[in-house]
């Protein structure tokens, strides 16, 4: 029996939360009504909650970690519900600025960027809606068959390692998956016997390094 949405979006931010540390989860045990009103739009695209992290972490590019209200991990998309007093009405110049930051820092991850106001979610969802199939419709394609074969996990490593500047450690592949430290380790371990990554230190089995591998690259 198919789930409500939620039925499906408690599950989901339980797990979540479950996953989450430090400043994420403080971030998500606060009101997420605006996050609530984005997902439930989202679900009706997309049909399912599955590959979206709720308050995604990302180092920007100044160095301080930011938070997106809602990233689809394979699309790269992501996705924020913005309030009138907050994100217009109250904003300080200060909040402005950083706003204008944040935004940058996503694009130059690669990460395209969409939001909505509450208004929009509350009165034309399907208009949102359509605005995602929209985009959809422009990138959705771009996405090789040979990557969409992989598990969700590690579609995200390989794009992830793409962008970052040399070999990556465990620790920023557990920040791009938002998960511990265990089941990347298991990720990691599977796309190294795939080829599709190379230990740098420690042998095959025990790494502290890795990078893309020529066969990742040309793919």
């Amino acid at each position: 029996m198919r789930l409500s949405f939620n039925e499906a979006f408690d599950r989901f931010l339980d797990q979540q939360r479950n996953e989450a540390a430090g400043m994420r989860r403080e971030l998500l045990e606060r009101d997420l009504t605006g996050t609530r009103k984005l997902c439930e739009m989202l679900w009706t695209v997309f049909g399912t909650l599955d590959d979206l992290v709720l308050e995604f972490e990302l180092v920007s590019e100044t160095g301080v970690k930011i938070y997106a209200d809602v990233y689809h991990r394979i699309l790269r998309i992501v996705f924020e519900a913005e309030g009138y007093v907050v994100h217009a009405e109250k904003i300080t110049r200060e909040r402005h600025s950083f706003e204008q930051m944040r935004v940058r820092s996503f694009v130059k991850h690669g990460i395209k960027y969409m939001p909505f106001s509450w208004d929009e979610l509350d009165k034309k969802p399907d208009m949102c809606a359509r605005s995602v199939y929209e985009l959809l419709g422009r990138y959705g394609d771009t996405a090789s068959v040979q990557w969409m074969e992989l598990p969700v996990y590690e579609r995200e490593i390989i794009r992830c390692a793409a962008i970052h500047p040399g070999p990556f450690s465990i620790s920023d592949a557990c920040q791009w998956l938002q998960l511990g430290a265990g089941p990347t380790r298991q990720v990691l371990r599977n796309l190294v016997d795939k080829s599709l990554l190379v230990p740098e230190g420690g042998g095959p089995h025990r790494f502290h390094k890795l990078r893309l591998s020529e066969e990742a690259t040309r793919r």
